[in-house]
């Protein structure tokens, strides 16, 4: 799957966040909460979003309505597939010192991530 630009990525996650096809318009509202885009920039950021195969146009009167083809579960799924194989050498642990040597985590946050390798861990051992 490919990777999506921050700007695009930006577009389909309000889509996915919809839970329903949306209007141009839609998005734009959404948008201009963040940043304002003009609305031929919105179109041409769908149109590639289209030709890349991450979303499906039905036209309703006069206006389109743009439906998600990946959900946001599959993308999520393959960039962090990615992210881990190509900068932390496929390992999971490298990842986390990451996280940690840039202070990204706190106590709780580490508390919840054992809670999870055990919880983990037990389910493994049950098979």
């Amino acid at each position: 799957m490919k990777r999506l630009p921050d700007s695009e990525l930006e577009l389909m996650l309000i889509i996915w966040d919809a839970g329903e096809a949306v209007s141009r318009n839609y998005i734009q509202e959404r948008l201009e909460k963040s940043r304002d885009l003009a609305a031929t920039t919105i179109l041409s950021f769908l149109s590639r979003l289209e030709n890349k195969g991450f979303l499906r146009v039905e036209k309703r009167g006069k206006n389109n309505y743009y439906y998600p083809l990946v959900s946001q579960a599959d993308y999520v799924q393959s960039e962090s597939k990615t992210m881990l194989e190509k900068f932390f050498g496929n390992s999971l642990k490298n990842f986390v010192v990451q996280l940690n040597d840039v202070k990204a985590v706190d106590e709780r946050q580490i508390q919840e991530l054992k809670e999870f390798l055990d919880k983990l861990s037990l389910e493994e051992s049950e098979k």
